[in-house]
């Protein structure tokens, strides 16, 4: 694969975008960052802003891409972009509100594109965005937004997923075993919310460390740890497991809910689970698709199981609730895992194919209602 810098931005393009991919380099802070608008037909693209120091121009295409599905697929009124920082998120908080604040500035002309948090910025941060240039979701309540990360409205879809895809998978919800690949503001929110279906998680795992317990792992010990500043591997009486080989401890749900591509064709058959249930975005490769396809292990795409956040954004853009976001979350995630599932079913072709097919023929249908669709 040629390098970053080598790669010919006409490359990503296909029928449905990128509209814009823009490189973004501010020397005075030492800014560097892309912000790839895929498609905007339906909408202004709402797509999170990511802070980390390997992200990339692919990278940041891929997730909009997503973002572009994701948004389809629940019928909103937006398209799909993503942004990438280049930076450590955990740097000075006096200099990632500089590095913010200056980002915001420079994409204020972007009007087509709607930042919001994502792996690296929170609620705060996107107040620094609106602060810049009036135009941001996932804000603070203190000002009118939802925080998507404190009521766990990501976590809570994925759960809604899980909840509708269990029968397809012949699981049961009630004593099922997960796994949580992840423990950020997605994982943990996940983890509570399906323990109070009566599921119980057996193994977790953080950029740190990871541990696991048959008879199943306190949540809210592990959010604690999480909040001093710790890792899930400095739980009590837990016994401590290899991170990567955290993908084959026997499981009936298995979240993957970090960073891309952490399944992938090199070790997906390590999966000892019945249901996947992609909580980050693209965590899995293509070829991990196909081969969990082939072992019968039903997989939930991201853009169907982790769309709760940008429901929830679209929300909060158009004036709505806490109240009406969760509905909303209720109603498309879980019928958009049902349509997916059934069509997977019904055509022999894997969840992912048959998601895609859900969420490009409604793509379709839109860009053909536009001038130059």
């Amino acid at each position: 694969m040629p390098a970053e810098s080598e790669i010919d931005p006409f490359s990503f393009r296909d029928e449905f975008g990128p509209a814009k991919i823009v490189h973004i380099w501010s020397p005075s802070v030492e800014l560097r960052a892309v912000v790839v608008i895929d498609n905007v037909a339906a909408g202004p693209a709402i797509g999170g802003t990511r802070m980390a120091p390997d992200v990339s121009v692919t990278e940041c295409f891929r997730l909009a891409r997503a973002m572009t599905l994701k948004n389809a697929a629940c019928g909103l009124p937006h398209g799909g972009a993503k942004s990438v920082i280049f930076g450590d998120p955990d740097m000075a908080q006096a200099d990632k509100e500089r590095l913010i604040r200056v980002f915001a500035k420079s994409i204020e002309q972007l009007v087509d594109y709607i930042p919001g948090p994502d792996m690296g910025t929170d609620e705060t941060a996107m107040a620094w965005v609106h602060d810049e240039i009036g135009r941001s979701v996932g804000l603070p309540a203190e000002i009118g937004g939802i925080p998507l990360d404190e009521i766990g409205a990501t976590g809570f879809g994925v759960m809604i997923a899980a909840c509708a895809a269990a029968p397809f998978a012949d699981v049961s919800l009630g004593g099922a075993r997960i796994v949580v690949q992840g423990f950020g503001a997605v994982g943990i929110h996940a983890a509570r919310f399906l323990a109070s279906k009566g599921a119980r998680m057996v193994g977790v795992s953080d950029s740190r460390g990871a541990v696991a317990d048959e008879d199943g792992l306190d949540i809210e010990a592990l959010a604690a740890l999480k909040r001093q500043g710790k890792s899930v591997g400095d739980l009590e009486h837990a016994r401590a497991v290899d991170p990567e080989s955290l993908i084959a401890l026997p499981c009936e749900i298995f979240i993957p809910a970090a960073r891309p591509d952490v399944l992938r064709a090199d070790n997906v058959d390590m999966l000892d689970c019945k249901l996947v249930v992609q909580g980050a975005n693209i965590p899995a490769t293509a070829e991990a698709e196909r081969m969990m396809f082939a072992r019968g292990i039903v997989s939930v795409p991201d853009f169907i199981a982790n769309a709760g956040g940008v429901i929830c954004a679209s929300i909060e853009y158009s004036g709505g609730g806490e109240a009406a976001a969760f509905a909303a979350i209720e109603e498309k995630i879980g019928r958009n895992t049902r349509l997916s599932l059934e069509r997977s079913r019904a055509e022999r072709v894997s969840p992912i194919d048959a998601a895609m097919e859900l969420s490009t023929d409604r793509l379709r249908k839109i860009m053909q209602l536009r001038r130059w669709g």
